[in-house]
């Protein structure tokens, strides 16, 4: 746990997942095993749903999340930083840049499906 600690001071831009976003950000204080984190870009728009039921659109509450907001602060385990390196990236356009790689991601798996479904369909009209 010490070297973990030692690894990360105040002052030091790290990434860190959040609630399953992927953040650039600073470290503002250290407190034991966790750190105050401050957000300052969007590396991975955090997933829609339940994460715990992932791609399952039948479930009681179908999460929103948005993304943590520019200067948002969070408490983080010190275990969930990573050393960053490279320029930050400006907020909002982190943020759309995020959003339109995520959006991307549901279309391609979107398309994927159709597909599949056709080829199923096509299946069993030749299984009859």
């Amino acid at each position: 746990m010490e070297e973990a600690r030692s690894a990360f001071e105040v002052g030091a831009i790290v990434k860190a997942e959040v609630r399953s976003g992927l953040y650039v950000g600073e470290v503002m204080e250290l407190h034991g095993p966790r750190a105050l984190f401050k957000v300052l870009a969007v590396l991975k728009h955090p997933q829609q749903g339940d994460l715990h039921h992932p791609y399952e659109p039948d479930v009681p509450l179908f999460h929103e999340r948005p993304a943590l907001a520019y200067t948002e602060k969070t408490m983080i385990p010190l275990r969930q930083l990573q050393t960053f390196s490279g320029h930050v990236p400006d907020y909002r356009e982190s943020l759309h840049a995020a959003l339109a790689a995520e959006v991307a991601t549901l279309d391609r798996l979107k398309r994927w499906s159709e597909q599949g479904l056709a080829l199923l369909e096509q299946l069993g009209k030749q299984y009859k």
